[in-house]
């Protein structure tokens, strides 16, 4: 694993806390210690794990890449649980099928082999049946205006009816999911540790 020091902005010591739980968590989808860093879109998860990855030589799995487009969060959490996490456990490479947005198709496979570590990031990473996968699971929450904002600011105005009724699915999932209590550590649209 590498040094938190070599981040000097305000995500340093949450990166330290989950390094920290991770090591004390050790491996539980067979030989590879995943973490999950789930919350709401636009919340800060992509920026969180490009610097957690790193530091753990891991690779990342993005739930962008496995959600069906805008239609595809309720499915995308037990895609991933049986393309990767289940034969990750089972001591197998796993593979998932990256959703090409533009093209509204699934495109080609990805092979995710057993590592030491496995960073998997995205709304809705986290299921209650996948818990035990997971060794830290990473909440990510921020205001919905800076969610919107942001979300708007990557996909276009034209996207905002999409983000919309995707915040509406992503709470339900989240109060369905239990995702929020599940989860080890918080931290807030900045990378700030929260209680």
């Amino acid at each position: 694993m590498g040094t938190i020091g070599e981040v000097t902005d305000l995500r340093a010591p949450a990166l330290d806390a989950i390094v920290e739980a991770l090591a004390a968590a050790g491996p539980r989808c067979g030989s590879t210690a995943v973490v999950a860093v789930d919350g709401p879109a636009g919340s800060g998860k992509t920026t969180l794990a490009g610097l957690l990855a790193p530091l753990l030589g891991a690779r990342t799995i993005h739930m962008d890449d496995l959600y069906e487009g805008w239609s595809g969060l309720a499915t995308a959490g037990d895609r991933l649980r049986e393309q990767v996490l289940a034969p990750l456990a089972a001591g197998r490479a796993g593979a998932y099928q990256r959703y090409d947005w533009e093209a509204g198709e699934f495109a080609e496979w990805h092979e995710v082999p057993v590592a030491d570590h496995l960073v998997v990031e995205g709304v809705g990473c986290l299921r209650a049946s996948s818990r035990p996968s997971f060794s830290v699971v990473v909440w990510v929450e921020a205001d919905d205006d800076v969610r919107l904002a942001r979300g708007l600011a990557r996909d276009g105005a034209g996207a905002e009816q999409h983000w919309l009724d995707w915040m509406v699915e992503e709470r339900e999932l989240f109060t369905r999911e239990r995702t929020r209590e599940l989860a080890d550590l918080r931290v807030d649209a900045w990378g700030r540790r929260t209680p």
